[in-house]
């Protein structure tokens, strides 16, 4: 049996959906309040410091989320490439249907506030942090050099991110299957 989201997470799932999807400064308390179906008075009291605080934990929601959901992928398949290849196509996926678009990594939210809100911009880095390090992991399991695999974890957010970023502006999914397609370019397969 599924539990309903109680008001905090209702909250938490809405507002990552709008930071991620329209940004920091075009989303606002009253349309999250909105959204959410929540009294604002839950808003208030879940989240007493306003926006700000609620934007740290709608990004470490959307971090958490992402990351389990990298890790469940990598999981999956042993061949670390492929896994790779597959977690990029899924997220790729999401954009034949742009109004359920969930789980975007938060480059739109980081590139907006990093250098006005040093509690978002160090949220955001743990983000990022976290996905890098899964990748890096499961890269070394696998055979590869820890610093070789700590790269490769960066550069393939970097890219993820930068693909979901044409994919959104585009309204096409094209630069993130090309990119899941580049893969084994990107990185020679081990053994």
């Amino acid at each position: 049996m599924t539990t309903k989201p109680d008001s905090r997470e209702k909250i938490l799932q809405t507002a990552s959906r709008l930071f991620q999807l329209q940004g920091y400064h075009a989303t606002g308390l009253n349309q999250i309040i909105k959204e959410s179906g929540s009294p604002k008075g839950s808003l208030y009291h879940y989240f007493p410091n306003g926006k700000e605080e609620l934007a740290v934990e709608a990004v470490t929601y959307t971090g958490k989320y992402i990351q389990a959901k990298l890790q469940d992928t990598l999981e999956q398949i042993a061949d670390p490439l492929e896994a790779i290849q597959l977690f990029i196509r899924e997220t790729a996926n999401q954009f034949d249907h742009p109004d359920s678009i969930e789980g975007i990594p938060v480059g739109l939210l980081a590139s907006e506030t990093a250098l006005i809100s040093e509690p978002l911009r160090i949220a955001c880095m743990k983000a990022f942090t976290s996905w890098e390090t899964t990748i890096a992991d499961k890269l070394i399991r696998c055979g590869y050099a820890k610093e070789e695999a700590h790269q490769f974890g960066m550069l393939m957010n970097t890219m993820i991110g930068g693909g979901i970023m044409l994919s959104l502006t585009n309204a096409d999914k094209t630069p993130l299957l090309l990119l899941a397609e580049k893969i084994p370019v990107l990185l020679e397969k081990k053994g």
